[in-house]
C-alpha cells in the first residue's frame, strides 16, 4: 500500500478572486473588475480531465473550493465543476465538499444554488463578531450581515464551520472571551481559530514595519488567549482536533485531514499546490501564482503546473511528522519509520515526555496541552 492511502485523496480548487484584498492576507488572491467564468470554467474542467487521467481508480475522498472568495463563483460554474469531478472519479460514501465563503448578503443568496450544485459543507470567513474590528481588518461586511449570513447557510448546509482571528489590536482576553462564547451559541459545529499574524508582503506587514500597527496584544496576552481558547472550546464540546480548529465528534474538516494526515492531494488553480503519488514516488506540484497567466498556460499547453519535483524520502518523512503533530492524535512512529528509513531517536522523545510537551502510546507520538503552543520547539527538538 502507497503510504499516501493512510491519509487519503483530496481535490482542492483555487478561485483567485475577492472584492477586496484584506490587509493581513498572504493568500494569492486579487481583485478584479471583471472575471469570465466561462474561461475559468473551461480552465477547471481541462485540468480536472488531465488529474482525473492521472489518479485513474482512485477514490475521491473530499473537494475544497478555497480562495480567495470561491462564493463569488457562480453556481452554475461549481455545478459543472462537480458534474465533471463526480463523473471522472469514485467518490466516498462520506464525499465532503467544502466551499469557502465571505457573509455578504449577495453570496449568502447563493447558497442555495451551492448546495443544489452539490456542495455540502460551507466554511464561511466572519473573522471577528465586532464592528469595529471588523472594519480594522479590512473586511467588508458587518456583524449583523455576518449573523444573517450564518443562519442561511444552516438553513441549506448541515455543516458549516467559521473563522475567528484573535490577538487583533486593542482586543484584551476579556472581550475574546466574550466573542467566542457568543461564537460557540451560534450552533456551530466547527471553528477555525487562528491568532493574528503579520505577514511580509502584506498592507499589515507594511504598517507594522512602519510602526503604525498599534495596540496588538503582547506574546504573554496571546498565549493567554490560545489557553482560553482551548479551555474554553472543550467545554463547549468542541475540542481541538488540530491547533488552531475545533469541531464537535464527527465534524472534522475531512478534507483538511487529508492535508494533516499526509495523504495525496491534488491542486487545480492558480498558486494551487499539491502531493501526488505516482508509481511510488511522490511528487509536489504547484503553479504559476498569477491568475492570467495560469489560465493562459492551460488554454496554450493543456496543463497548468510548473515544473515537478520529487519529494525525497527524508523529506516526505519531515513533511509528515510537521503535519501530523499538530493533530490531537499525532503521528504514527511506525509510519515516520517507514518513510524516513529510521527512527525518531528514542533519547529525544524521552526528554520530550518528561518535559510535560509530548506524550506517547505504544505506535504514537502527540503534543500535549503544553506542548501544542510551543509546537515548533518539540519540532526541532525532535529533528535536529
Amino acid at each position: 500500500m502507497d503510504d499516501w492511502q493512510n491519509g487519503g485523496f483530496g481535490l482542492y480548487l483555487h478561485w483567485p478572486f475577492c472584492q477586496s484584498k484584506c490587509p493581513y492576507c498572504d493568500f494569492n488572491s486579487h481583485v478584479a473588475a471583471e472575471i469570465d467564468q466561462n474561461a475559468w470554467e473551461r480552465a477547471y474542467l481541462s485540468e480536472i480531465d488531465r488529474v482525473a487521467e492521472e489518479t485513474k481508480g482512485r477514490l475521491l475522498n473530499t473537494v475544497f473550493f478555497g480562495g480567495g472568495t470561491p462564493s463569488l463563483m457562480s453556481p452554475d460554474l461549481v455545478a459543472t465543476v462537480l458534474e465533471r469531478i463526480t463523473a471522472r472519479w469514485t467518490t466516498a460514501n462520506d464525499f465532503e465538499v467544502t466551499l469557502e465563503a465571505n457573509p455578504g448578503s449577495v453570496e449568502a443568496g447563493r447558497f442555495q444554488g451551492f448546495a443544489q450544485a452539490g456542495v455540502n459543507r460551507i466554511s464561511m470567513g466572519i473573522q471577528a463578531l465586532n464592528d469595529e474590528d471588523l472594519r480594522r481588518l479590512g473586511r467588508l461586511h458587518s456583524v449583523a450581515e455576518a449573523r444573517v449570513a450564518f443562519d442561511i447557510a444552516r438553513e441549506q448546509f448541515d455543516r458549516v464551520s467559521f473563522d475567528l482571528i484573535y490577538a487583533r489590536q486593542f482586543q484584551s482576553l476579556q472581550a475574546w472571551e466574550r466573542e467566542l462564547q457568543e461564537a460557540l451559541s451560534m450552533a456551530v459545529d466547527h471553528l477555525s481559530l487562528y491568532q493574528l499574524t503579520i505577514e511580509q508582503g502584506t498592507a499589515f506587514g507594511e504598517r507594522h514595519a512602519k510602526g503604525g500597527l498599534k495596540g496588538l496584544p503582547d506574546d504573554d496576552i496571546s498565549a493567554d488567549m490560545y489557553l482560553l481558547t482551548q479551555d474554553i472550546c472543550a467545554a463547549h464540546g468542541m475540542p481541538a482536533y488540530e491547533v488552531s480548529n475545533h469541531a464537535r465528534a464527527g465534524a472534522q474538516s475531512r478534507h483538511n485531514l487529508i492535508y494533516w494526515r499526509y495523504g495525496d492531494y491534488a491542486g487545480i488553480g492558480p498558486g494551487a499546490h499539491g502531493r501526488l503519488t505516482r508509481n511510488g514516488t511522490r511528487i509536489a506540484t504547484q503553479t504559476p501564482l498569477a491568475p492570467a497567466t495560469w489560465l493562459d498556460q492551460v488554454s496554450r499547453t493543456g496543463h497548468g503546473e510548473l515544473a515537478r519535483e520529487t519529494v525525497p524520502a527524508q523529506e516526505q518523512a519531515l513533511e509528515y511528522l510537521m503535519m501530523s503533530m499538530r493533530l490531537s492524535e499525532g503521528s504514527d512512529l511506525h509510519r515516520y519509520q517507514q518513510l524516513a528509513g529510521t527512527a525518531l531517536p528514542s533519547e529525544r522523545i524521552r526528554d520530550l515526555i518528561e518535559q510535560g510537551v509530548i506524550a506517547q502510546t505504544d505506535t504514537r507520538i502527540m503534543a500535549t496541552d503544553h506542548g501544542r503552543p510551543v509546537l515548533n520547539a518539540v519540532l526541532r527538538a525532535l529533528t535536529s
